[in-house]
């Protein structure tokens, strides 16, 4: 026989559900505008029907209902689309630092408006030529001298502005990994938290939108791979729908390396590198990213060698772009952005110094003692290649600052009036380095130096590496746009699903709100019903 109280038992447990999600509607509204918070649902499930099979059942026609009751609370969200969205954020966070870097370089050079050391140069080019007019001149003479020296001075700031911006990035590299280990070490401990409360059947979705969005925050610096390890629901209370603690790894050359598993997690740091902020912990490199260091339990200190080539072996992503512009690997020159131009730059100048000073002594200034001289200095650095830092140290030579007759521009002794000489060092312009030698007016070939650069000349290689400069720059622009386009698309229909909709909020608080009163309506019926049959029936012989 079934209870006389049974209606006010389903009645109570449909306003306490529908009351459950009038709660939860609130929570939803009430973050509508928090970053990474994903809307919540109550999972409505029927409550066991009356009576349950047995041998003494009551004889009634069939099973009642008894109600409803939240199953659970759920967060609406769609995994695939996070993947697709950390997939595009890492190749986005490699972009951006490729571009921007990219950008400060071309900011340095300048070349466009006709600025940079290409104008310089020519300026150069074209005072030894007026020089030829009138080699005895001393205004021509000390034109000549201020042009060469535009000429080191330009080298100067090229050398010195890349180094500083190199130095910058290194301090950024710094500072993105400190980022990645204090995201890291805080996705373990919200994996400590989840840990704690899923085996009482609860789901912590508050947790799980923290944990997923410092996800997201460790995608933009590197490449990684997320997998949820879930309790096991038969030996604990964990509901079935419990998504477990993350591990994040990353696979490097087919091995996987995890960063973090459960509460335990790695430090990622650099090697032979410098400690920023004195905690003793490296940060940034010295001269170029030579590894990629893990230190921790999980893979008891594993250290991943810088690739080569065109390519660094590091996981896509900010981390990666900033290690390719700053430089990795053992090589000399290194590998990335700014150590093959500072390269290229040192080689010019080298080149260009040294090819000038041994032409230049060929020649003869105005008197007998001033033959067999060079124009520039500082050339013999003593680095490995020989050009390393030639740009940094090229100098107008001291025989030049203090005479302007040393300039040699007569291919004849004592022939002041003699400007062929000036034409030949003019020429260098134009001199193809591949030929191996130099033809002189007025005086035998030269044998062209030894490590001096041997393609094309001296323009056509600096106009090169500007070329490919820009080439670079626009691709880097053009994969940003593009992969913004992309990860937009992806958070578009991420918040399609996730997002939380005030219009929806607001019609389905109505829709909970009706219930509601619906339900309390309901056991209002079933009040006065029993207080009938309580209060009104059997009053006879009272």
């Amino acid at each position: 026989m079934r209870s006389t109280f049974h209606g006010l038992e389903v009645a109570r447990r449909g306003m306490t559900t529908q009351q459950a999600a009038l709660y939860t509607t609130g929570h939803n509204i009430a973050n509508a505008n928090t970053p990474g918070y994903t809307r919540q649902r109550v999972n409505f499930v029927q409550t066991e029907p009356y009576p349950a099979p047995s041998r003494n059942r009551p004889e009634i026609p069939g099973q009642m209902g008894t109600g409803v009751e939240a199953g659970s609370i759920q967060r609406v969200r769609e995994g695939f689309l996070d993947v697709q969205y950390r997939g595009e954020n890492q190749k986005l966070g490699y972009w951006e630092a490729r571009s921007n870097n990219i950008s400060r370089m071309e900011d340095i050079f300048t070349e466009i408006g006709g600025s940079g050391l290409s104008k310089v140069m020519d300026e150069f080019w074209q005072s030894l030529q007026d020089l030829s007019v009138s080699p005895e001149n001393e205004g021509a003479r000390a034109v000549v001298r201020q042009r060469g020296i535009a000429v080191t001075d330009t080298f100067h700031y090229l050398s010195d502005s890349l180094h500083q911006v190199r130095t910058e990035i290194g301090s950024q590299i710094g500072v993105s990994v400190n980022e990645v280990n204090a995201i890291l070490e805080q996705i373990a401990k919200v994996n400590a938290q989840i840990n704690e409360i899923e085996p009482h059947g609860y789901l912590p979705n508050d947790l799980y939108d923290k944990r997923d969005q410092l996800v997201d925050d460790l995608s933009k610096h590197m490449a990684v791979k997320v997998t949820a390890v879930k309790l096991d629901s038969e030996k604990t209370n964990a509901s079935p729908m419990a998504e477990g603690s993350y591990t994040i790894s990353f696979i490097h050359s087919g091995t996987e390396y995890k960063l973090v598993e459960g509460t335990q997690f790695d430090k990622v740091s650099v090697e032979n590198g410098q400690d920023l902020d004195g905690d003793g912990v490296t940060e940034t490199p010295g001269e170029s990213f030579t590894a990629f260091q893990l230190t921790g339990a999980l893979n008891g200190g594993v250290t991943i060698t810088a690739g080569s080539g065109n390519e660094a072996a590091f996981p896509m992503g900010r981390l990666k772009g900033l290690v390719e512009s700053y430089g990795y690997g053992t090589t000399d020159p290194q590998q990335g952005l700014y150590p093959q131009m500072l390269n290229n730059i040192d080689h010019l100048a080298y080149s260009f110094g040294t090819l000038f000073n041994e032409v230049h002594k060929q020649g003869h200034g105005i008197g007998d003692d001033n033959t067999n001289k060079s124009f520039f200095d500082g050339l013999n650095t003593g680095g490995t290649p020989p050009h390393k830092g030639a740009a940094k140290a090229i100098v107008l030579h001291n025989d030049i600052e203090i005479d302007l007759k040393n300039i040699a521009v007569s291919t004849e002794k004592g022939e002041t009036g003699n400007g062929l000489h000036a034409l030949n060092l003019a020429n260098l312009n134009s001199t193809n380095l591949a030929n191996g030698s130099m033809k002189l007016v007025g005086l035998p070939d030269l044998a062209l130096p030894n490590d001096i650069l041997t393609s094309g000349t001296l323009k056509t290689n600096y106009g090169g590496w500007i070329g490919k400069l820009g080439v670079d720059g626009q691709q880097a622009v053009r994969m940003q746009l593009n992969t913004n386009t992309l990860l937009q698309s992806v958070e578009t229909r991420r918040q399609s699903v996730s997002a939380v909709s005030l219009d929806e909020e607001m019609t389905n608080m109505v829709k909970f709100q009706h219930a509601y009163n619906a339900a309390a309506r309901n056991l209002t019926v079933i009040d006065e019903m029993l207080d009938k049959i309580i209060n009104g029936m059997g009053v006879g012989g009272r």
